[in-house]
This record gives structure tokens, C-alpha cells and sequence, in this order.
């Protein structure tokens, strides 16, 4: 059997296999699943992905969805299945855990660049003691086009709860932001 454990550092193998399947494989293929409502990041580099577990050609994959009420959770659950089952993983089992809660800090720094270089202001770092309600954007918000700070919030909530609208006052681009929690 093959275990993976994600965490903020990104998957490290607690049991590599020796032979057959091993969920260092299974990792390198959910790295092709995208996020449907941010299709730059993969689900991995997205910190849905916690636990990765093969035995054979079974594999278990838990995730924790950015948020409890996270609209993408059965397309995302589906893709990863489809992807798993693509590859020639026989057996795919899910399980979604919401405890510990997802947070923006179990998103890597290469991923929070490519949100940046997609158009979408990454969050900033939170940590426990400083938590973040999904309202009113509290920090300045620098723009992921031109980098200036001379931006103001339009909307609280964007296509998703998760993000909010900004627009620059410098470039007069509009932009999203992916809200720190």
C-alpha cells in the first residue's frame, strides 16, 4: 500500500509502493484535474487534495472543498474519478472532510503566482488567530495586472463567494480577488 499526505509544503509520500501502482502516481495524474472555477490551479495545487491512498489498482482519494458550500464540489469530485478511472485505476473511492476547514494557506506560493499571472489577486497569508469572514475585504488589494495598490473593491462577492470584484484605478482593469481564509 501507498500513502500520500498533502500539506501547505505540497504531497510527500509517508509509504511509497515497491511495485505496482503508487499514489505518487495518482498525485501526478489529479495534478491534471483543474478546478472548475479556477482552471489555472489543479486541485492539488489548489490544497483540495489532503490524502492519497493506493492498494492495487484501488485508490482513495480524500479532499476538503475551499468552503462548505462550494458549488464546484461534485464536479470536481467527478473529475477526479474520471481521471483516476481514465489512467486505469480500477476502484475510486472519495471521501470529503471539512475538518480541519480549507484555508488559503495551504496554497502554495508557485500557486498563488498563477493566480496572479490568470488575472486573479491571490489572498494574503492569514493565520488562526487572524480569521477571515467571507464579507468585506479588509486589506488593500494590489492590482495583478500593473501591481498598483490604487485599487478599489466594486463587489464583496464575485462569480463565487470565494472571490471578490476590484478595479484599478491606475490600469482600469477589472480583477478578482481569491479572499484569504
Amino acid at each position: 500500500m501507498s500513502e500520500i499526505a498533502t500539506g501547505p509544503a505540497g504531497p510527500h509520500d509517508d509509504n511509497a509502493s515497491l511495485g505496482g501502482r503508487d499514489a505518487a502516481e495518482a498525485i501526478s495524474i489529479l495534478e491534471s484535474v483543474k478546478d472548475p472555477e479556477v482552471p489555472v490551479l489543479s486541485v492539488v495545487e489548489l490544497g483540495v487534495v489532503r490524502h492519497v491512498e493506493v492498494s492495487g489498482t484501488t485508490v482513495t482519494v480524500t479532499i476538503t472543498p475551499t468552503y462548505s458550500g462550494c458549488p464546484a464540489l461534485h464536479a470536481i469530485e467527478r473529475d477526479i474519478e474520471s481521471a483516476l478511472l481514465a489512467r486505469g485505476f480500477e476502484r475510486v473511492t472519495l471521501k470529503t472532510e471539512y475538518a480541519p476547514a480549507w484555508t488559503t494557506e495551504w496554497m502554495s506560493e508557485p500557486a498563488k503566482e498563477k493566480l496572479r499571472a490568470y488575472g486573479i489577486a491571490p489572498p494574503g497569508h492569514v493565520t488562526a488567530q487572524q480569521l477571515q469572514p467571507l464579507g468585506a475585504t479588509v486589506r488593500a488589494v494590489s492590482c495583478p495586472f500593473c501591481g498598483s495598490p490604487n485599487t478599489s473593491l466594486e463587489s464583496e462577492f464575485g462569480p463565487t463567494a470565494c472571490k471578490s470584484l476590484h478595479s484599478c484605478h491606475d490600469c482600469h482593469q477589472p480583477f478578482e480577488h481569491f479572499k484569504p481564509f
